[in-house]
């Protein structure tokens, strides 16, 4: 992968690395396993470990997935451990590139939450309709995970997911989960604890990131005809921390052409609220540089951004697809660039170009 410019670095959600005019292979590099171990008609068990790179900057395998599995019946099933955050359409397989027509998720949508699996329980229900087969699923427990070397907990969670496959090739899904969200930073934690020996408590308030509530509520549909794949997705993030509130959505349409598959997507990312409002007047000098950092600090949160992209999918053999796509993305602010350079983020469009091998074995 590589950009044309060297005034930030285009990155997966919460790397530490990314691609500039040197292009790096960092940033969609990843190497998974997966076995499944059935015991009788009604127990099995499923572990996946996956290295990429994380929010810590290397690529030690982790714990993807780990949970049991209880078919109770043959239209319900519990399952118990650590399973995969099920917060979009293509939440089970997001890091399968072999499985998505893009290189990448739509980072306008899919970099709004950093939590790619839970440890909890979950309960799925699937039964045929008149329309097609209905599956739901209801799911809780809590997640951890690392954001720009910022540890990330999101306890209490709970949620649920219904998903119409219909015959005709369209899909359509819901999803809606909340939790209380904690961030563990030392740099923010100083300056919230200066806030509140002023009188401007409130703004220390907004910013302190301590078990606060979050959601996150996801539409998709998507349409495949055998040539034609038609997805999208609209989603909305609420908090009631610095964490900026968002909405975003894709659209994407692609083509098969015996084993070549153009596609296009067009995504959006915007910026809704930041959650904090900065009442610390500049009546002093010192009062002057708190605000000034507060104001820094809050614009730093700032997530919008537009994409468009064009890519072809090349499916050269059973188990093996090459793809090259293009995206050109306009940031208003940093959207989910990093190591941005001054003026950075004030209306130029970034060229990002990628080129990726999926192998599934």
């Amino acid at each position: 992968m590589g950009t044309n410019t060297d005034a930030a670095q285009y990155a997966g959600n919460g790397q530490v690395r990314g691609a500039d005019k040197s292009w790096s292979g960092e940033v969609d590099s990843k190497l998974g396993v997966q076995g499944t171990f059935k015991a009788n008609a009604m127990f099995s068990g499923t572990v996946q470990l996956l290295s990429k790179q994380n929010g810590e900057g290397n690529f030690t395998p982790e714990l993807e997935w780990a949970f049991a599995k209880a078919q109770i019946t043959p239209s319900l099933a519990l399952r118990l451990g650590r399973m995969g955050g099920p917060f979009f359409a293509v939440s089970d397989f997001r890091d399968v590139g072999y499985a998505n027509t893009w290189v990448r998720p739509p980072m306008d949508v899919y970099g709004q939450v950093p939590f790619s699996n839970f440890n909890g329980a979950d309960l799925n229900f699937q039964t045929n309709t008149g329309l097609g087969t209905l599956s739901a699923q209801l799911f809780g427990g809590q997640g951890r995970t690392t954001v720009a070397r910022t540890k990330v907990d999101f306890k209490k969670m709970l949620g649920f997911n219904a998903t119409l496959e219909m015959d005709n090739g369209l899909s359509l899904r819901v999803g809606h989960l909340q939790g209380r969200l904690t961030a563990h930073t030392t740099t923010l934690a100083g300056l919230v604890a200066l806030i509140r020996t002023t009188p401007f408590t409130s703004t220390a308030n907004e910013l302190d990131p301590t078990d606060k509530k979050a959601t996150f509520t996801g539409l998709g549909a998507t349409w495949d005809s055998g040539n034609w794949i038609v997805s999208g997705e609209y989603t909305q993030r609420r908090t009631d921390t610095y964490a900026a509130d968002t909405d975003a959505w894709y659209l994407t349409l692609g083509h098969r052409i015996g084993k070549f598959t153009p596609y296009g997507t067009v995504s959006q990312l915007k910026h809704v609220d930041s959650n904090v409002t900065n009442v610390i007047p500049a009546a002093t000098p010192q009062l002057a540089q708190l605000k000034a950092t507060v104001d820094g600090f809050v614009a730093s949160q700032h997530r919008a951004q537009k994409t468009w992209a064009l890519g072809l999918r090349w499916d050269a053999y059973r188990n093996v697809a090459l793809k090259a796509q293009v995206d050109r993305v306009k940031p208003d602010g940093p959207g989910f660039f990093i190591n941005q350079q001054p003026g950075f983020g004030t209306g130029a469009s970034v060229n990002v170009y990628s080129l990726a091998v999926d192998l599934v074995f």
